[in-house]
């Protein structure tokens, strides 16, 4: 369904130990941004009956039914370049996607 990267899963975790004990991953797909669809990353407290949850070590990700649709076979990576850190995204279903990353385009 998706898979994170140990760099990924690396910066979530350091994200997380900020954050209280308790907090959530959540990953969303939202309308909007450059190319009609957008990825949405965040901390959460709370977990909705329809939602589904991924662990990846220590890492509860936590997703959406709406954006399930739209990240089936996605891959989440996090790198640093000389204009700082972020995540990156690798979504198989994206026929385009704006030049920041963040926004794509689906069939």
């Amino acid at each position: 369904m998706i898979n994170l990267s140990s760099a990924a899963i690396n910066e979530i975790r350091r994200l997380k130990s900020k954050q209280p004990a308790n907090i959530l991953f959540r990953l969303r797909v939202k309308s909007g941004g450059c190319a009609d669809w957008f990825y949405d990353l965040g901390f959460d407290t709370t977990v909705q009956a329809t939602d589904q949850m991924v662990e990846f070590d220590d890492i509860r990700l936590v997703i959406d039914p709406g954006s399930l649709n739209y990240i089936h076979g996605l891959s989440l990576d996090y790198a640093e370049d000389l204009m700082g850190g972020g995540f990156r995204f690798d979504n198989p279903q994206a026929i385009s996607r704006c030049s920041c990353g963040n926004s794509f385009s689906i069939c």
